[in-house]
């Protein structure tokens, strides 16, 4: 056996437990001891040997009878008739020594016979039989009762014929003299031995036939009563019966007896019924050298019939050798015990032919099971050798089982797979057999063709060793591995999607490049693309993406990631060297990015004709503290600063210079009359519940159209909007942000009530800051207002409050909020976890939903302490019977932690980004989305060159969004 093989089957060594109960066997031996060393003295007197010889076995044999009783009481079971049985067979014992004793001590004289004593004597064996007979294991046929009687008789049967040649015979023939007296002494003789006989007879049955509950008191009760019918036995001999006197060693026997007897209720209580334990021990496997021996025990039920007739035969034997005439009832008992011998085999014969046949058939219903099962079936031995292949490993591993069988299993499984293996194994062979049956075992097995499978088996014990039930799931394998593949990467261009693209930036952030800064990620736009999809149409469009993949793919290095994030958007991650030289290492990142702005603009072939586009690339690199979803924006914006300072750039990310890229990128007039000229375009984002999937609320959301056709979020042109005019001194315009606020309102409400009309009863969540609602130049109740113009029930709208300043009167907006709450309109509270703003808003504003802050969201994966300052704020919410809103959830790893922290509601790119009107109305049609568990695709986020929408924070897809 090599050594994989044997650490394949070895189980490690369990330590044993002791015996219980040593105590109360020492104490029993200790006394039932000094009674025979005190008997075989004589006692010192013959007065003590009297009182010791009769009322010392009546003390024994009252102590059994109390002991049988209250333990009968005790149980519950069909064997309380037994054990009152045994109670009552002990008093009549104790009985006749005491009468015994009230003779020879009291009253100092013989015992007549016959007596009360001898009367009490009789009635002690059959109690004790029907005891028996209770305990016995009742058979389940006709023949089995006929068996149990057959085999009575045999054994009762031999003892009398030997009993009668030896003893019984002359009593027998006393009898019959007719002398004075002789009759009811001659009676007395045969019945004592007549009813040992019996109770031997059960005694022997029983031993064979027990039953399986309470065997530790049955085997000490079984023990107690044959060594009484022994001590009967030597008492009816002729050699003892003319010179016995109380006091005896023969009163040893009787006392050992009653002893043994009121111990075993003792024996049951301790040794109850088997229950499981954690860690059962377990023998060692038995050597393959070693052949299996069959316990002697277990065939003496088969030998006891040839036993009986032996037994039988020695008695007629006795009467032929010693000259002596056969005695007819020698005759007629053992033709009667030859008889039952010869109908019991009969018996025995025909049962086994109908076992034999039974046997037969299912044998080979199983054999036609295994062998046309689809399933591979193997039994491994303890030595990890294969003892049995069934036939469909020819169909499955290519290989004939008669090749396999005795073939090492450690051989056939891959060498990266075995160290697995063997510790499942081990494990499964060390737990209790009750509370793991089988296991299940994943591994790859080689095949006739010397390639791998992917095999799945279902493991059970056997003998020491192993049955395997496997079966191939190659193809299973194969197909999750597409799935997982198909789930993480672009369709068009294969390379890995956003989401696979932010798990990896991730792990660049957290892993053991965490201290790493130099780690860089690059945002690239192709200029130019849209004129491609518009000239020669999306075919060659979608050929040009796949191309400037290849390319890009090409241009990494092999450490490095390169993405699609959708439309002509790309990305790529640069991991870090290691280096502390800023401006060193952005030297280098920067001719990285240029190279590939040089390829990537390189002309393509495609259709036959050439074609150009341009390349926009923006860096950002991994500041101290930064999450994946700030690094990626800050990407976003530098190639946004690119594609303004004219196209066909690299540009890293600078914060300093942002806010003047974008106002020189858009001229300061356009938010002036970008309201009027319907330059802004409403979308919604869903509002996804975390339990099922379903959209709960849509939340409405500005974008601003952009010169060249680029939808910006509102961070951007509220940035140009409220500092590209500049209020008085030079300050931000507020009237601007004013005006958005109160077109936003308007808008969202109309088509709110157009989708509730539609049979779209989903609300509406528009944001607002407590300084507009408190506007005085609003018209009075424009809220109101609104929803009654419109058409929408005020459960259709909830107004989300932004942060406010702290110079709001407070009590004035409770009074308002509290004015719309209960006209039905809902109220949120936006960036809950950001200031100790919200406590107080929490104590007086009328709340109905709480919207966790985005920083809070987007660590709640990669830090443990906003990992549990998110769990106390949800948990806040939830003990104050409130919903709550996470937002920004963008990756299925937030989906997952936040739902278990208690969170209802989400919203971000993990199920859908922003949506115009028709998308949107395709969302509720459908009504729910995919709730990630693991690795997904965010629904709705995925798209083709140049035909889907695809909004993310800063996209560039070059193909305008049609106005909602």
């Amino acid at each position: 056996m090599s050594a994989p093989g044997a650490a394949l089957l070895t189980r490690p060594p369990v330590a044993g437990g002791g015996g219980r109960g040593l105590g109360v066997q020492l104490l029993l031996a200790v006394v039932s001891g000094g009674y025979a060393v005190g008997a075989a003295l004589g006692w010192g007197s013959e007065e003590l040997a009297k009182i010791m010889g009769d009322f010392g076995l009546s003390t024994a044999g009252l102590l059994a009878a109390v002991s049988c009783y209250h333990y009968a009481r005790a149980i519950g079971r069909r064997e309380r008739p037994a054990w009152l049985m045994f109670a009552f067979s002990s008093l009549m014992g104790a009985l006749g020594n005491g009468v015994w004793g009230w003779y020879e001590v009291v009253l100092d004289r013989k015992v007549p016979e016959p007596s009360l004593a001898d009367f009490a004597f009789l009635c002690f064996a059959p109690p004790a039989i029907v005891g028996l007979l209770v305990l016995a294991k009742r058979p389940v046929t006709r023949a089995g009762w006929v068996c149990l009687a057959l085999d009575s008789w045999l054994i009762g049967g031999s003892l009398l014929t030997l009993s009668w040649s030896l003893a019984l015979a002359n009593a027998a023939r006393t009898a019959q003299s007719g002398a004075p007296g002789s009759v009811p002494r001659a009676a007395l003789s045969l019945a004592y031995p007549l009813l040992d006989i019996a109770l031997v007879s059960m005694v022997l049955v029983l031993h064979f036939r027990r039953s399986a509950n309470n065997r530790s008191a049955i085997n000490t009760a079984i023990a107690a009563l044959a060594l009484t019918v022994l001590s009967d036995a030597l008492f009816t001999s002729p050699l003892l019966n003319t010179t016995y006197r109380s006091g005896e060693i023969l009163d040893a026997g009787w006392f050992a007896g009653s002893l043994l007897l009121a111990y075993a209720p003792w024996a049951a209580g301790r040794s109850p019924e088997p229950v499981p334990r954690p860690a059962p021990p377990r023998p060692a496997p038995p050597r393959a050298d070693r052949p299996h021996s069959r316990p002697i025990t277990g065939s003496l039920p088969a030998l006891t019939p040839y036993l009986a007739a032996a037994v039988c035969t020695l008695g007629i034997l006795y009467n032929v050798v010693d000259g002596r005439k056969v005695d007819r009832m020698v005759v007629f008992t053992g033709c009667t015990v030859v008889l039952a011998l010869v109908v019991r085999q009969g018996i025995m014969l025909l049962d086994n032919i109908a076992l034999t046949q039974e046997l037969a058939q299912k044998e080979n219903h199983f054999r036609s099971l295994v062998q046309g099962s689809s399933d591979v079936i193997m039994i491994a031995a303890p030595t990890g050798t294969l003892r049995y292949v069934s036939p469909a490993a020819a169909g499955v591993y290519g290989r004939e089982a008669e090749e396999l069988v005795g073939t090492e299993l450690a051989a056939l499984i891959h060498p990266d797979d075995l160290g697995r293996v063997v510790h499942e194994v081990r494990r499964f062979l060390a737990a209790p057999p009750a509370e793991e049956p089988t296991t299940r075992i994943e591994c790859r097995f080689k095949s006739g063709g010397g390639e791998w499978l992917n095999v799945e088996s279902t493991v059970n014990r056997h003998q020491g060793g192993l049955i395997l039930n496997s079966r191939d799931v190659t193809e299973r394998v194969r197909l999750q591995a597409q799935l997982q593949h198909s789930a993480e990467h672009d369709p068009l261009t294969d390379l890995p999607n956003r989401a696979l693209f932010t798990r990896r930036v991730r792990k660049a952030l957290t892993g053991r490049r965490a201290g790493d800064h130099s780690t860089a990620v690059l945002f690239i736009d192709l200029d130019g693309f849209k004129a491609v999809n518009d000239t020669i149409g999306h075919q060659a469009g979608d050929e040009l993406l796949v191309e400037a993949a290849h390319r890009l793919q090409d241009a990494v290095r092999a450490g490095d990631t390169a993405a699609r994030l959708g439309g002509d958007e790309f990305a790529a991650l640069i991991l870090g060297d290691g280096s502390r030289d800023r401006s060193a290492r952005e030297y280098q990142v920067h001719e990285i990015a240029d190279r590939l702005r040089a390829t990537l603009s390189q002309p393509y072939r495609i259709a036959g004709s050439e074609v150009r586009v341009a390349a926009s690339i923006g860096v950002a690199f991994a500041d101290p503290g930064i999450t994946p979803s700030d690094l990626m924006r800050n990407a976003d914006l530098a190639m946004y600063r690119a594609k303004a300072a004219g196209k066909d750039r690299v540009e890293l990310y600078a914060p300093q210079t942002q806010a003047e890229a974008v106002r020189k990128g858009e001229p300061a007039g356009m938010p002036r009359t970008a309201l009027h000229e319907g330059e802004f375009a409403l979308l919604h984002q869903p509002v996804v519940s975390l339990a099922g999937g379903e959209v709960t609320a849509v939340a409405a959301q500005a974008r601003w159209r952009s010169a060249q056709g680029i939808l910006l979020m509102p961070s951007e042109f509220l940035r140009v909007a409220e500092r590209g005019e500049g209020g008085p001194g030079g300050g931000p315009d507020p009237s601007r942000a004013g005006q958005l606020g109160r077109w936003l309102l308007e808008e969202a409400v109309a088509e709110a009530a157009e989708r509730h009309l539609a049979g779209h009863r989903v609300p509406v969540v528009v944001r607002m800051t407590a300084q507009r609602l408190l506007d005085r130049s609003m018209p009075g109740g424009s809220v109101e207002a609104l929803l009654g113009r419109h058409g929408l029930p005020s459960g259709g709208l909830v107004l989300e409050l932004a942060a406010s300043d702290p110079r709001v009167p407070f009590d004035e907006l409770e009074r308002r909020l509290t004015a719309l709450h209960g006209l039905g309109v809902r109220i949120a509270l936006d960036g809950f976890g950001s200031g100790y703003a919200a406590i107080s808003a929490l104590r007086r504003l009328p709340v109905d939903l709480l919207k966790l802050d985005r920083g809070l969201v987007e660590g709640v994966v990669e830090s443990a302490r906003l990992h549990k300052i998110t769990a106390g704020l949800l948990r806040i919410a939830n003990d104050l019977g409130m919903q709550s809103v996470a937002d920004g959830v963008d990756l299925p790893e937030q989906v997952a932690a936040l739902r278990a922290m208690g969170c209802t509601h989400g919203q971000g790119m993990a199920f859908s980004g922003p949506l115009d009107e028709y998308r949107l109305r395709r969302a509720l049609v459908r009504g729910t989305f995919p709730v990630p568990g693991g690795t997904a695709q965010p629904a709705l986020a995925g798209g083709s060159s140049g035909g889907s929408m695809v909004i993310h924070r800063g996209s560039n897809n070059e193909t305008p969004v049609p106005p909602a």
